[in-house]
């Protein structure tokens, strides 16, 4: 069967930014946000409280439903002027709804514990205790009804405009790219994938060039994130909130034991990977990695990685797993969930993102026909058939934090990574596809640890003023030469600019979970490679739990495992440091090509 590589979302409303059903749809939001303002936040009955629960889930519902429709324009059209106006909107009606549901949610606080506990028990609410028990006491630790409604008001032209802005200067970023003679000018998204170019004077050349592009404007991304950082730490400030991680770690349901235990146990095992690093910059004929160099190519990796061999690759290894995985797989394939083409005005990177009325997701990619591309698709693919799973569940039950929805995702990227280094034909097909896994490794364990130290320290700095474009730039460079352990030479000083997760208002620090669930995952993983097609079902409860526990809880029920331990971590590590064994292995005696 042949995939088309782009999307159908007139599916959801046809005629895309100039849709009229999604100007119906809107209206109706609207509607729905007038209801609700009138909602009682006084006393209340146990039926009139279930009642109010269905009327903000079902407008909560629909404002994603929205909102996944205008992310999806403006990801495949940059440049499409309308559907950031109805973004503009939908940011509007979101602060109406937000300021409505944070009135009632107050009036949460003052039922009764003896009542409340009584009606976390019923069959009614029993099943979304967990988060209307979450909500309850975060609100609790919030500013009053009307100190929080302004925050939200204010947060329109404020937090989320910064945002907004950042999104407006990236469109206008375009790096020039020279071969054969002929000057190329790129999109982001097109520069970050020829960055990968197997020819180490393309990338140095290139790298120079996407550096300079993001210096050029430096001084505007500066001035962003300056205040982007302000606006949270003053709101912070204002709640009494003295850790800049409280809401980041309420947002992951994690502790932060949890949270200093996997750092901690990643910064005692970094060594096997700088060995890795060094072997490959031997291998690149480098005496050390530059930072362009850590994704680049190794080996000669002769398999047809076109999008229908990637997209059928996937499909058949979901299915050595699961049934269930590969008919979704083949499902969303065939049926057009997925933005793959590579052309110009699309936005950097990738995602995956659900419809929750319809009950389908939609998947944003520029594939360029790369190992590495089939490894981003079955990630996202992972994070669809996550939300397929929970699509039945009420929608509580679905809001599922970031941290383990990046344990789907990358449990599906390491069912096709391991697949492929064992079907590989050849030495040098298996040294590019181990290279390819360990540069995930790299990934979670350095550059995303570098994000994190980097983000951390600019919140500490910000809260005695703006801090200096120049400054951002030498401690994102410390942060990368620490967090990569000295094993790069040339560092990336202008990746806090380039890399939208800094800029999200939705999801503060962007960055820890992808290596929670990295390193969740492979031990999810390990128990599904023992028991092979039999744990499907145990891994699909594992994910219907994912909205409804702690992930210390989640740990704990489905893999009998204390993940406020070192030791936890170190399992999933020592995986990885196996790869790194193989790969040293593998290479003992290689010359630069």
């Amino acid at each position: 069967m042949t995939y088309e590589m782009t999307w159908d979302i007139e599916t959801f409303f046809a005629g895309g930014s100039d849709s009229k059903e999604f100007s119906a749809y809107l209206d109706q939001i609207k509607q729905g946000i007038e209801h609700i303002q009138h909602v009682p936040p006084g006393a209340q009955t146990f039926e009139s409280f279930c009642q109010t629960i269905d009327q903000f889930s079902s407008l909560h519902t629909s404002l994603r439903e929205a909102f996944a429709f205008t992310s999806c324009l403006v990801a495949q059209d940059m440049t499409d002027e309308k559907a950031k106006a109805l973004q503009g909107q939908l940011v509007t009606l979101n602060s109406r709804a937000t300021n409505a549901l944070t009135v009632w949610e107050s009036s949460l606080t003052t039922i009764g514990q003896t009542t409340w506990d009584e009606w976390m028990r019923s069959e009614e609410l029993g099943a979304i205790a967990f988060p209307l028990n979450e909500i309850r006491e975060t609100r609790a630790q919030k500013l009053s009804d009307a100190e929080e409604t302004l925050i939200n008001a204010l947060s329109m032209n404020g937090y989320q405009g910064w945002e907004l802005l950042y999104n407006t200067l990236v469109q206008s970023i375009r790096v020039p790219f020279e071969e054969d003679g002929q000057t190329t000018w790129l999109s982001a998204g097109q520069a970050a994938n020829a960055l990968s170019s197997p020819d180490t004077e393309v990338r140095e050349r290139l790298f120079a060039s996407w550096e300079k592009a993001w210096a050029d404007k430096g001084a505007f991304f500066a001035e962003t994130l300056n205040n982007f950082g302000g606006f949270r730490l003053q709101v912070y400030g204002a709640r009494g909130w003295d850790s800049i991680m409280k809401e980041p770690l309420q947002h992951n349901r994690m502790k932060e034991e949890t949270l200093d235990a996997m750092w901690g146990a990643i910064t005692k095992h970094k060594q096997p990977f700088v060995q890795y690093l060094q072997r490959k910059a031997e291998l690149l004929g480098k005496a050390k990695m530059d930072w362009q160099d850590v994704n680049a190519p190794l080996g000669e990796n002769k398999k047809d990685w076109n999008y229908q061999a990637g997209a059928e690759f996937i499909r058949r290894q979901f299915h050595q797993f699961s049934e269930a995985m590969g008919d979704f797989a083949e499902h969303a394939l065939s049926e057009r969930w997925i933005e793959a083409e590579d052309r110009d005005n699309k936005r950097p990177g990738g995602f995956c993102t659900t419809f929750p009325e319809s009950k389908e997701s939609r998947i944003f990619m520029t594939y360029a026909g790369t190992a590495s591309n089939v490894l981003t698709l079955a990630h996202e693919l992972g994070h669809a058939f996550h939300n397929y799973v929970l699509r039945d569940l009420p929608l509580y039950q679905r809001s599922y934090s970031m941290n383990v929805a990046e344990t789907a995702s990358t449990f599906a990227e390491m069912i096709v990574t391991d697949a492929a280094v064992n079907q590989a034909s050849s030495k040098n097909e298996k040294m590019a596809l181990l290279d390819d896994k360990l540069q995930r490794s790299v990934a979670f364990f350095m550059d995303i640890h570098s994000r994190y130290l980097f983000e951390t320290r600019f919140y500490e700095e910000r809260k005695n003023g703006s801090v200096p474009y120049q400054r951002l730039n030498e401690l994102m460079e410390e942060a990368q030469q620490e967090a990569f352990a000295g094993a790069i030479g040339k560092t990336h000083p202008h990746f806090w600019a380039s890399k939208l997760h800094f800029y999200n208002t939705s999801v503060p620090f962007y960055n820890f979970p992808y290596t929670f669930g990295y390193l969740f995952s492979l031990s999810v993983y390990a128990r599904a490679q023992k028991e092979g097609k039999n744990f499907e079902e145990k891994y699909m409860d594992l994910l219907r739990d994912t909205a409804s526990m702690t992930v210390e809880d989640l740990a704990m029920k489905h893999l009998q495992a204390d993940i406020t331990k070192e030791a936890f971590w170190e399992e999933g590590i020592a995986l990885c440091i196996e790869d790194v064994e193989e790969f040293l292995e593998l290479t003992e005696g290689e010359s630069a090509e």
